[in-house]
C-alpha cells in the first residue's frame, strides 16, 4: 500500500506542537512539550500521566479477501546532552499484508522494541458486524519505567502517535459521515486518544488516518504551503510574518535549538515573493450564496474542534450573512433542534460557516 498521498498530513500529526513560535526553547510555551499523541509507560499513566494506550477501530466493507497494511509512526524523544533541547527521532512498526481472514480466527500481536528506550506491543483483531469488519489496532506501551519526572517519562514514550491504515480487498468506511446503512456499525466504533478519517484522494476508501488530532475526512495540506510550522492550526502568512520579526538574536537562538526551529527559521527569511503571495489564499471553486431563512445543513469542512464534530449533519436556519474587510463571506445560523435557539437568536449567538460548509436542504427534506 503507498501511503504517499496521506504521509504530508501524516507528518503534519507527527510534527503537531514538536516546537512553537516563537521557536525558542526559552520562550514559555516551549516550555511543555509533548503534547499530542503521547503513549506513556503503564506505570507514568496509571500515576495519573499520558495514556498507556492508543485504540483505533474502523469499519470495512469487503469485496473479495480483506488484506491490510498497517504502519504506526511516532517520535522516540532523546536528549542530546544533559542540558540540552530533546529532539524527536522518527520511528515506525510497520505490518504487511495481513489477511483479514487470520485476525478473525485470533487477535495478533506484534512486539516491538526501540533501543533500550521503548518497549511496546501493536495488537489487530477482526470482528464481524453483519455484512461489516471492524478493524481494530491496539498500540501499548510496555515499557518498564518509574519515576515522577514527565521529562524522563516523555523519553520513554511514543509520541505524535499516529496510524496509517490501507486495504486491499476492500473499502473503508467514513466513521464521520456513514452511510444509513452502517451507521449501528458505527456506533460501536471505540477510539481511545484517536479519530480514524479516511485519507488519499477524495473519494478512494482504500486508506484512513487514525490522528490525536480531530481532522475531516480527506484531509490536506494546502499546495500553496512551503513547508511545515509545526502548528497546523495556524496561518501560514501570518506565522511566517511573525517570524520574520525576530531579533537576530531570537533567530539565533531558535537556529542552535533544533534543525527544524532552524530550517523554519531561514525559510521565512529567504521566502520569495512570489511565494509569499500565495500564502494569502486562494479560490478553489465558485461559492453558494445563502439569505436570511434559508434551512441548511451543516457540513464542516475544517473539523478543528469538538463543535464541528457535534454540529455535523445537523439542519440549521440562516440568520445573516457577513463580510469581513477582506471580502470573505461568513454565514450566521442557528441549529434548529437547539432547544435554547430562539434564546441564541434574541441574543446574536450565532455558529459562523464558509458558505462551502453549507448545504441547501431540499424542499422533499422539510
Amino acid at each position: 500500500m503507498n501511503f504517499d498521498l496521506a504521509r504530508k498530513v501524516a507528518d503534519a500529526v507527527l510534527y503537531e506542537g514538536y516546537v512553537l513560535y516563537p521557536y525558542r526553547p526559552s520562550s514559555v510555551k516551549n516550555q511543555f512539550r509533548w503534547q499530542f499523541g503521547v503513549v506513556a509507560p503503564r506505570a507514568w499513566a496509571e500515576d495519573g500521566g499520558e495514556a498507556w494506550r492508543m485504540q483505533t477501530e474502523c469499519l470495512v466493507e469487503p469485496a473479495g479477501e480483506p488484506v491490510f497494511d498497517i504502519t504506526v509512526r511516532f517520535l522516540q524523544v532523546q536528549a542530546e546532552g544533559p542540558e540540552s533541547w530533546d529532539k524527536g527521532i522518527e520511528r515506525e512498526v510497520v505490518l504487511q499484508n495481513v489477511p483479514a481472514r487470520e485476525l478473525l480466527a485470533a487477535e495478533r500481536a506484534e512486539p516491538f522494541a526501540v533501543d533500550e528506550a521503548i518497549r511496546g506491543t501493536v495488537r489487530l483483531a477482526v470482528e464481524s458486524i453483519g455484512p461489516l469488519l471492524k478493524l481494530r489496532v491496539l498500540v501499548e506501551n510496555l515499557t518498564t519505567w518509574s519515576g515522577t519526572d514527565r521529562t524522563g517519562a516523555m523519553r520513554h514514550s511514543l509520541v505524535g502517535t499516529h496510524t496509517l491504515l490501507g486495504v486491499r480487498g476492500g473499502a473503508f468506511v467514513s466513521l464521520i459521515e456513514p452511510p444509513p446503512e452502517a451507521k449501528a456499525a458505527a456506533a460501536l466504533c471505540s477510539n481511545l486518544q484517536t479519530f480514524p478519517v479516511l485519507a488519499g484522494a477524495p473519494g478512494e476508501r482504500d486508506m484512513m488516518l487514525s490522528s490525536p488530532i480531530i481532522l475531516y475526512d480527506y484531509p490536506a495540506v494546502a499546495p500553496e504551503s512551503p513547508g511545515d510550522l509545526c502548528d497546523a492550526t495556524e496561518i501560514d502568512e501570518l506565522l511566517t510574518l511573525r517570524v520574520m520579526t525576530l531579533t537576530e538574536e531570537e533567530k539565533r537562538e531558535a537556529r542552535a535549538a533544533d534543525a527544524r526551529a532552524r530550517a523554519i527559521v531561514e525559510r521565512s527569511d529567504s521566502i520569495p515573493r512570489e511565494v509569499f503571495e500565495r500564502l494569502h489564499g486562494a479560490v478553489r471553486h465558485m461559492r453558494r450564496v445563502f439569505h436570511r431563512g434559508d434551512r441548511v445543513r451543516i457540513r464542516p469542512r475544517r473539523r478543528s474542534d469538538s463543535m464541528d464534530v457535534v454540529l455535523a449533519g445537523r439542519v440549521a436556519r440562516v440568520e445573516a450573512v457577513h463580510r469581513d474587510l477582506e471580502n470573505r463571506t461568513y454565514v450566521a445560523v442557528v441549529v434548529e433542534d437547539d432547544p435554547a435557539a430562539d434564546l441564541h437568536e434574541q441574543y446574536g449567538r450565532f455558529f459562523y460557516y464558509d458558505p462551502d460548509e453549507l448545504e441547501p436542504v431540499e424542499a422533499k427534506e422539510a
